[in-house]
């Protein structure tokens, strides 16, 4: 017998790579009906970028090899505001309540666009998610967009978002009100293909605690209660659950307490879930039929069941923003870029971010920026060095260029913003997130 697990079939993973590689060959990049700022100001945004480009890249080759995990990023913060320190900008570290949130902002008032730094890393793993170049591009986007905005008119601001990776630090932010002057938010994310709009599912997790009634497991099993047995009826559940999701839909879930010993029955076991889904709507449905197993479950074995919703604020599916997308594209192509349109890449070749909860706030982007071979996947050692590679590094330059100059044209052009607030009015308007679940 061996011990070794059974490798999976990767035939369907091959079958989809060649058929995502098909349609990226035929795709056309989403147009803009926009002409942004004047050449003259999208001429200085990109010299202020040119000129520091040295200086972003030695940041996200720093970030890179000293990974701090969410909201420890002490050290990455402190590197972000020295920087912009020699750039001639102030920045506050330690706002909204959070110790690693950093805001540094250009220009007096008008229309105001913040540009948006992730740096935390994933525990053993490192910048595995390219927080690095986030946070790098974000940086250069920030300096380049302050640089026009003197004539421009309105604001900038560089925010640095602490914990995406679980901690939900946008959101914290967003309740302490540092977005509540923002009209509109941009930011990148590293990828294996550029795309002008990739979706992200909403999260939730939920642990399930059952309490049962301790018993001898031999002697007096009749006087027990399992609630292991409640647990593992959860866990089937949900398994049966997994057939009617809608498509993109996840569950998935551990056991985080079992018992102790054979000879005992367990009076408290416990599963941890995250639900995720495409739509605001679904996923609250979604939590709704899950919590209806929980009971079902504990009804079944005669225990009792507790649940813990949500250790860290939830996350929403992102909201896309075609008209501001738009602009993304037309910056990247410059940079011999041809970001995607949705639905060329997978949509279930996805994740969650809470960058999707200021989405359904104020009109966002999120653009992902290729670093890698599309193969490679997120939070994976291969896409954390490159990373810290040299394609890492070109995405710092190409992206801080595309957030400036997509921040300039939002600055610049009082068509683009129209339209923008009426695309995003026109989906629904802000959501009240806090009490969205409730």
């Amino acid at each position: 017998m061996t011990t070794d697990p059974q490798p999976p079939d990767d035939s369907y993973l091959r079958a989809l790579n060649a058929a995502t590689a098909d349609a990226v060959a035929r795709a056309e990049p989403p147009g803009s009906a926009h002409d942004g700022a004047p050449a003259h100001l999208r001429e200085r945004a990109g010299a202020a970028v040119a000129g520091r480009r040295a200086d972003l890249v030695a940041l996200s080759r720093d970030l890179h090899a000293h990974p701090e995990t969410g909201f420890a990023e002490h050290r990455s913060a402190s590197a972000v505001a020295d920087l912009l320190g020699t750039c001639g900008h102030s920045a506050q570290v330690g706002v909204g309540g959070l110790d690693t949130a950093l805001l540094a902002t250009a220009g007096e008032s008008g229309p105001h666009v913040a540009v948006l730094a992730e740096y935390d890393a994933l525990p053993g793993i490192g910048h595995a998610c390219g927080h690095n170049i986030i946070c790098s591009a974000a940086v250069g986007g920030f300096l380049g967009a302050a640089a026009a905005v003197g004539e421009t008119g309105g604001r900038v601001s560089l925010v640095g978002t602490p914990a995406e990776e679980g901690g939900g630090g946008k959101e914290t932010l967003a309740r302490a009100g540092v977005f509540d002057d923002v009209d509109t938010v941009v930011m990148l994310h590293p990828f294996g293909h550029d795309v002008a709009m990739h979706p992200f599912l909403g999260r939730r997790q939920l642990e399930m605690i059952f309490h049962g009634v301790s018993a001898h497991a031999s002697a007096q099993p009749f006087m027990g209660r399992n609630a292991l047995d409640a647990a593992v009826s959860a866990y089937q559940g949900v398994a049966a659950l997994r057939q009617h999701l809608p498509p993109g839909d996840r569950v998935h879930g551990v056991f985080t307490d079992g018992g102790s010993r054979p000879n005992v029955v367990p009076d408290r076991a416990a599963v941890l879930f995250y639900l995720r889904s495409m739509r605001p709507e679904t996923l609250r449905d979604l939590a709704g039929r899950m919590a209806a197993i929980a009971r079902g479950a504990a009804e079944l074995t005669g225990c009792g069941v507790e649940l813990v919703w949500d250790a860290q604020p939830p996350y929403l599916p992102i909201r896309f923003n075609h008209a501001l997308a738009g602009r993304w594209t037309a910056n990247q192509e410059p940079c011999g870029r041809r970001p995607l349109p949705p639905g060329v890449v997978p949509d279930f070749l996805t994740g969650s971010t809470d960058l999707g909860n200021l989405s359904y706030r104020m009109p966002a982007i999120h653009p992902m920026i290729a670093v890698s071979e599309p193969t490679v996947a997120l939070h994976t050692r291969d896409f954390a060095e490159a990373a810290g590679s040299a394609a890492g590094d070109r995405a710092v330059a190409d992206g801080a260029l595309g957030l400036a100059l997509t921040a300039v044209d939002y600055l610049a052009d009082p068509e683009l913003r129209t339209a923008v607030h009426e695309e995003f009015a026109a989906a629904g308007g802000p959501l009240d997130v806090p009490r969205f679940f409730d």
